[in-house]
């Protein structure tokens, strides 16, 4: 799939971009107060994966208002339903974002749009883990091997960033945002990371398991730093969980 190179400034940003973010930056700026670091590991042009730790639904505005003020205009891959809102999904596809059909057989054209997107210049964000963490204490889990996969055949420098606050703006799964206090909010970027050890390995199970492993180990340290302690040895996995992989982690299944 063919993209436009990204254009203006920050790099990536079309009209609707443009002007959602002129009206969404000053409610945010109104909202939280800014701990903000790391941003020059952000490459200013090229093509770049931006990956982070995801705690709430506030997490998608904040990260691309991170990157934003950084010099990038992010692409999401986003769940597909999102989309799927009248007026909002219009929105957010004119803004240049992906949908993405979680759980599905159809999961792989938004790595095709996606290696479209780097190979064009554009700066894309992930969140690895798919959903919003199931770890109680909202450390990063056991995360997708599509950020994997994703990085060794685009061969593009992936940044991992850590944040801490968001959930504190707009409580997990919650659809009410704390307007009574600024809400202090921590954004730290790290060096990229290397994935070459997994060139030529986007078809090796073992390999991708692996390289998504470390691709989180790395948000996990960033993430540490922030909250000043150590994530528990155990790191929590959807996969032997009988919760839902995907929604509200505190409904059970039917």
């Amino acid at each position: 799939m063919q993209f436009d190179a990204p254009r203006g400034y920050p790099l990536g940003t079309n009209t609707t971009f443009k002007v959602a973010s002129s009206i969404v930056i000053p409610i945010l700026n109104l909202l939280t107060k800014r701990d903000w670091r790391g941003g020059e590991n952000l490459p200013k042009t090229g093509p770049v994966i931006v990956i982070s730790n995801h705690v709430s639904y506030a997490d998608a505005l904040v990260f691309a208002h991170f990157l934003f003020r950084n010099g990038r205009a992010v692409r999401y891959l986003g769940k597909d339903s999102v989309f799927k809102i009248p007026v909002l999904g219009k929105i957010l596809l004119a803004a240049g974002q992906i949908p993405v059909a979680r759980e599905s057989d159809k999961a792989s054209h938004a790595l095709d749009s996606a290696l479209g997107l780097l190979k064009a210049g554009h700066c894309v964000g992930i969140y690895p883990e798919g959903t919003l963490t199931r770890d109680a204490k909202l450390w990063p889990m056991v995360a997708k091997t599509g950020i994997a996969r994703l990085a060794i055949m685009s061969k593009a420098p992936v940044i991992p960033i850590a944040q801490w606050g968001d959930q504190n703006l707009l409580a997990p799964y919650s659809k009410r945002l704390i307007f009574w206090r600024r809400t202090k909010i921590t954004y730290l970027a790290g060096p990229a990371l290397d994935f070459s050890k997994w060139y030529g390995k986007e078809e090796d199970q073992a390999a991708l398991i692996e390289a998504t492993a470390y691709a989180m180990s790395e948000i996990t340290k960033l993430l540490e730093q922030i909250r000043g302690e150590l994530a528990p040895h155990e790191i929590f996995d959807p996969h032997k969980s009988n919760l839902p992989r995907t929604g509200n982690f505190k409904k059970k299944k039917d």
